[in-house]
């Protein structure tokens, strides 16, 4: 799933870098409110791509999951309030 997500990630990027490079390199030339508007839909795209890097998966570990360490886990269950002595 991580794996996944990083290319996702990265595709989103470059096509963020791509439409930027291309508006003010190529489509200016021809028409600066399409080179514009194509940087305004580039300026959308790194917030949605933080986004998608950074979702849950279902096979994801939630932040609540025990961590492994039998003491700290006991530790943060007593703080919790699930275990009482």
């Amino acid at each position: 799933m991580y794996a996944r997500r990083r290319h996702v990630y990265f595709a989103m990027m470059g096509t963020c870098l791509a439409l930027f490079v291309l508006a003010w390199a190529v489509v200016r030339l021809w028409s600066i409110p399409v080179a514009v508007g194509m940087c305004v839909v580039a300026m959308v795209i790194p917030p949605l791509a933080a986004i998608v890097a950074n979702r849950r998966g279902p096979d994801d570990r939630w932040w609540d999951d025990p961590s492994g360490d039998p003491k700290s886990d006991e530790w943060w269950d007593e703080l919790d309030g699930k275990k009482r002595r």
